[in-house]
């Protein structure tokens, strides 16, 4: 951790500070936005590679697709960006995009059906942690000069999967950060070794959307400044500012100085500190992020059924919600969030000390001793302590290994972890989103490395979901693909090596004159170019 006059010397960049006589509450400047959040976690800015929370955040606002979301409109769901307008084969399998014309990149490069075609076959062909959004369709880094295609004269570009699935899904695929559309001739003028320009956008942008990157400074902040060329309009904030600030009460004391606009970390004491104070705002907004425990199947007993199922009844559910998540995140067991096709309401586990005992008899276990990852955030740090506690109540001693977004899950990724206590946010408003990674698990090899499934990093060959899971994606009936989704589910909660715990409400505090800020609900990121001041 940063020490917090190191923290807000960065931030303030010249902001007067409340001092002997000034007014408690300061004002950042009128055309720049400044907000704390955790960012730790960002290990890469390449749209191709992204795959974390904040750094979608970043994404969102630097690139545009070829379909995305208005973040004024939500419920409006996915809507023309980039293409103007779609046409799909006779036969479903082909999606054509009509590019809009006259939108350039903020190098001032026109955006091309050339760019999009070249992003989308680029990101298939990188084969990075998120490239399972757009292979599921069958592209290959073999096939996508013919299944991935432009007319240039027309401005199209087209898209052949290999085999019908509903437009929608496919759709609501490409708004996902993997399906940022990137300016080409600007990347490959920075390519090295043949690395499609992968090693240059981690730390640099070449989108065309409200804000191009300034700086990344890891576990310190990112800048962004305004594109004039937007072709929405330029934004109002000529400049956004997202600090690293880990702690609560560090955000809630920037955030009441008037040294930053909004402070989207805090704890429920800090919000109820904030209620009622002048010139702050409170927000309270369902999002799609699930906070779970995962356990690695590779270990000889965590892997067994019982063990399992022991684990998911020493979790104070009710006591956490109640208490330090009270308002922040609600009791939630099931794979697809709230408001999501298919998803269901059951919450079949509580807090059964008796119950846990008799199943770790039952497995042959007395005594057992392992080690979860967790990252350094107030909730999950909290979260860590209570399963400690009731754990222990029943034999098992839990040791945390606390570290970075990017050190925990890391080790994750590959596959090193007992046990992981994190969060996962949905990639598209589709049900596959969740069930294509926690139920979905085809190649269980160590050889695979298919990293962006949450089944394959810890290592659960889903006992048949993989199938059940595959029939349902290109199931046409809605009632009936959401009763699939629905018996999908019920069988994980019984079998899978997850216990699902919550879903979120992100709270955050604003400065009232802070308008139009958008966090994206339950299935996208957050947007500044609608800010206002």
């Amino acid at each position: 951790m940063k020490p917090f006059r190191k923290m807000l010397a960065s931030v303030v960049l010249g902001l007067a500070l409340a001092a002997p006589g000034a007014p408690l509450y300061a004002e950042t400047p009128p055309n720049m936005l400044v907000i704390a959040n955790r960012i730790d976690d960002i290990t890469t800015l390449d749209p191709a590679e992204s795959f974390e929370f904040a750094g979608s955040d970043v994404i969102r606002n630097i690139y545009g697709k070829l379909v995305n979301f208005d973040p004024m409109n939500l419920d409006a769901g996915y809507v023309p960006d980039l293409a103007e307008s779609w046409t799909v084969s006779e036969d479903g399998r082909t999606i054509t995009f009509k590019m809009r014309e006259g939108v350039k990149f903020a190098s001032g490069n026109p955006v091309r059906a050339e760019d999009a075609a070249w992003s989308l076959r680029r990101a298939v062909i990188l084969n990075k942690t998120p490239s399972f959004i757009l292979t599921q369709f069958g592209f290959t880094p073999e096939n996508v000069e013919e299944t991935i295609t432009f007319d240039a004269d027309a401005n199209t570009v087209s898209i052949t999967t290999d085999k019908r699935y509903a437009t929608s899904f496919v759709l609501n695929c490409l708004t996902a950060t993997i399906g940022a559309i990137i300016d080409k001739e600007t990347v490959m003028a920075n390519e090295v070794d043949g690395d499609m320009g992968n090693a240059w956008l981690k730390t640099n942008s070449a989108g065309s959307g409200a804000y191009t990157l300034v700086s990344w400074k890891p576990n310190e902040s990112v800048t962004l400044k305004a594109n004039p060329d937007f072709y929405l309009g330029k934004p109002a904030m000529d400049r956004v500012i997202v600090q690293h600030v880990a702690e609560s009460a560090t955000q809630r004391l920037m955030l009441e100085r008037g040294d930053i606009d909004v402070a989207r970390n805090l704890n429920p004491d800090d919000i109820a500190g904030l209620e009622g104070k002048d010139g702050i705002a409170i927000d309270s907004e369902l999002r799609g992020r699930l906070m779970y425990i995962s356990l690695n199947q590779k270990h000889p007993v965590l892997s067994k059924p019982q063990v399992r199922q022991a684990i998911k009844y020493l979790i104070d559910y009710q006591g956490m919600q109640d208490s330090f998540l009270k308002g922040q995140y609600v009791i939630h067991q099931n794979f697809l969030p709230a408001t999501y096709l298919g998803a269901v309401d059951e919450n079949p586990f509580s807090l059964d000390i008796e119950r846990a005992k008799a199943l770790l008899a039952e497995a042959g276990v007395s005594e057992l001793e392992i080690t979860a990852g967790v990252r350094e955030a107030q909730e999950r740090l909290e979260i860590a302590q209570s399963l400690q506690n009731t754990f222990a109540q029943a034999g098992i001693t839990l040791n945390l290994e606390v570290g970075t977004g990017k050190q925990i899950l890391t080790r994750y990724r590959a596959r090193e972890l007992d046990m992981y206590i994190g969060a996962w946010g949905p990639d598209y408003p589709d049900p596959h989103t969740n069930a294509g990674t926690f139920a979905y698990n085809p190649d269980n090899s160590d050889e695979a490395q298919a990293t962006g499934l949450l089944a394959w990093r810890n290592s659960w060959d889903t006992g048949g979901l993989t199938e059940k899971v595959a029939a349902a994606v290109v199931e046409p009936d809605r009632e009936v693909r959401a009763q699939m989704y629905r018996d999908i589910q019920a069988e994980f909660r019984e079998t899978s090596p997850f216990a699902i715990m919550f879903q979120r409400i992100e709270q955050i505090g604003r400065a009232e004159n802070v308008q139009g800020l958008s966090l994206g609900g339950a299935i996208t990121a957050v947007s500044y170019w609608t800010v206002t001041k």
